[in-house]
């Protein structure tokens, strides 16, 4: 798949303003400072379509892109930014949870994992949500370029170690690098499959 056009829509803080539900929909969640606006950007070659920033936490709304006229892509609050205050973190796991069980079109979520790191028990716990709440789901893990490759498929391994203990299937999964664009033909690949199906 390529993107030929990729246009903003608009941002709003709970389910209910979202666009109509008429087409696929692809959401892209991660811990804060994980690289998703990075990762988005260069999935959509737009340099600042997602907006990227040294400050986690920075996006606090769910935020939609019409991707070719075909498909929605959902850039979605990072979870787990220790400094947002407590009614904070409560409204962002109400709405997100709203979010992820109600959006009738919503095809696939994307988690993004820091390929950089172990297992974290957040991301892992995240995980375990989707899955007990059947929301479809696939792991992206971000800045493969960030470390030496041997150290990457160590804590890729880690983590569907960790997994495995709980889980039957694991979930598929991309490694990729916004730097390098790694991983760009894999995603954007398995998103054109599932909008064929």
């Amino acid at each position: 798949m390529e993107i030929n056009t990729s246009e903003y829509l608009q941002s709003v803080p709970t389910v209910a303003g979202c666009p109509k539900p008429d087409k696929e929909e692809f959401a892209f969640v991660g811990r804060s400072n994980v690289g998703k606006s990075s990762l988005i950007n260069m999935l959509t070659g737009r340099k600042s379509l997602a907006l990227t920033s040294h400050t986690p936490g920075k996006t606090q709304t769910i935020n939609h892109f019409l991707i070719n006229k075909i498909w929605y892509l959902v850039d979605l609050p990072g979870y787990g930014y220790a400094k947002r205050s407590k009614t904070s973190r409560l409204a962002w796991q109400i709405n997100m949870e709203e979010y992820l069980t109600q959006r009738e079109n919503l095809t696939c979520v994307f988690l993004l994992i820091d390929a950089n790191i172990k297992p974290q028990e957040i991301d892992l716990e995240f995980a375990d949500w989707l899955g007990e709440n059947s929301v479809p789901f696939c792991i992206i893990f971000t800045k493969s370029d960030k470390s030496k490759s041997i150290a990457i498929k160590k804590n890729i391994e880690a983590f569907f170690t960790v997994m495995a203990e709980t889980w039957m299937i694991l979930p598929q999964h991309f490694v990729t690098s916004a730097n390098k664009k790694t991983g760009r033909k894999e995603v954007l690949g398995y998103i054109e499959e599932l909008c064929a199906k």
